[in-house]
């Protein structure tokens, strides 16, 4: 898992990296503001992921396990236990999944989509 994270890590730095040798070879101010702001965007969206990706595993981790254990001390509690288990699972999956709608849009709503695109000869 943490060789796939950081071989995509690399690819997005790399992929920053020539867009912005691209922009300074333009030399158009606005594009240029328009990539940085692009690029700044990618990195906020991609540590707001795996921020919440962490913290999101780490409460389901300790919800599993207080559950398991409240199971195993009363065993008769187990369907009660269990279905209040995975709302609150749901519960912190969804925190994770808005986290993850925020940083598309922080990538591909943003205003100067189209000083992009122009720049690199996509919009007109």
């Amino acid at each position: 898992m943490l060789k796939k994270l950081s071989f995509s890590t690399l690819g997005a730095a790399l992929l920053v990296c020539g867009m912005s040798t691209a922009a300074f070879a333009a030399g158009d101010e606005i594009a240029l503001a328009a990539l940085k702001y692009f690029t700044v965007s990618v990195f906020t969206a991609g540590f707001a992921i795996a921020l919440a990706a962490f913290g999101g595993s780490i409460g389901q981790g300790w919800s599993i396990r207080n559950s398991v254990e409240g199971i195993a001390r009363n065993p008769e509690s187990s369907g009660k236990v269990t279905v209040t288990m995975l709302i609150g699972l749901a519960m912190v999956e969804s925190l994770v999944i808005y986290t993850l709608v925020i940083a598309l849009i922080l990538i591909y709503a943003h205003p100067q989509a189209g000083a992009i695109a122009a720049l690199f000869g996509g919009g007109h």
